[in-house]
């Protein structure tokens, strides 16, 4: 009997959400890979509205590469190349996105200064394993938070190496705001970012960005272990003609989203 490719996307979201209703803040689900991004495929038929079916909490980008995305309380905002925010339509697509429902397992407060690279020390140890995937959301009042957005691309795509040549940065000074974030494991570098991956914005949701770096002066650390991973793949051309396993790969991620 032939399926369908329209029954066979049917099947797979009907599996993906009772699975995930059944293990509420334990699956990461997953729209396309990081290596397609790399690549150049800019755009997907995943919406916004079928992003808050898999989670509540996550990030990603936009078709077209047009600002980052992250997902907060069962709303998604678009992080503009100008540093500003707005909310996401229902009707906006992704082509990678990486979405779940956060249920935190651990809190740490913090009501000192703290750096970006102790609030990570402090997660490894606790987790304590490298390779188990992580969710985070850290809530304060920041010293400082510096971001970039990548600007909207227009065909012929550029591979996102290219694309992120000259994006703008910004720096969040003495702002309260959100960092949203997952940990991956080193094994799935190029399909997701393989250790910290984090998008911010501000309390107002006004502005924010990939981030770069942040020092957080008080806040409360949330953030859990995830075990289980679905990945869903696209069928279109672009992607099915993309170069995946660019030798370089690795090299390439961390140029792109440290």
């Amino acid at each position: 009997m032939n399926i369908s490719d329209k029954t066979c996307e049917e099947a797979f979201a009907s599996y993906a959400n009772d699975f995930q209703r059944q293990h509420a803040g334990g699956v990461i689900y997953q729209t396309s890979l990081m290596s397609g991004l790399i690549s150049g495929v800019y755009e997907g038929s995943r919406t916004m509205a079928e992003l808050l079916t898999h989670g509540d909490f996550g990030l990603g980008t936009f078709n077209h590469l047009d600002g980052e995305l992250v997902a907060l309380n069962s709303q998604i905002f678009q992080l503009l190349s100008d540093g500003n925010a707005r909310a996401a339509k229902p009707e906006q697509k992704t082509p990678f996105a990486v979405m779940t429902f956060f249920r935190p397992t651990e809190t740490i407060r913090f009501d000192r200064w703290t750096s970006r690279e102790s609030v990570h020390r402090q997660i490894d140890e606790i987790v304590a394993t490298d390779n188990l995937f992580c969710a985070l959301r850290l809530d304060g009042h920041f010293r400082c938070v510096e971001t970039r957005t990548v600007p909207r691309q227009c065909r012929p795509y550029k591979p996102m190496q290219e694309a992120v040549e000259g994006q703008p940065t910004f720096h969040f000074e003495h702002r309260s705001g959100s960092v949203i974030g997952f940990r991956s494991p080193a094994y799935t570098q190029g399909i997701n970012v393989a250790g910290y991956h984090e998008h911010f914005i501000t309390d107002d949701r006004q502005g924010g960005g990939h981030i770069l770096n942040y020092d957080v002066e008080n806040g409360t650390l949330m953030f859990g272990a995830i075990a289980k991973l679905i990945v869903d793949l696209p069928q279109d051309r672009e992607f099915l003609d993309a170069d995946l396993s660019s030798e370089n790969l690795s090299n390439i991620i961390e140029s792109v989203e440290r």
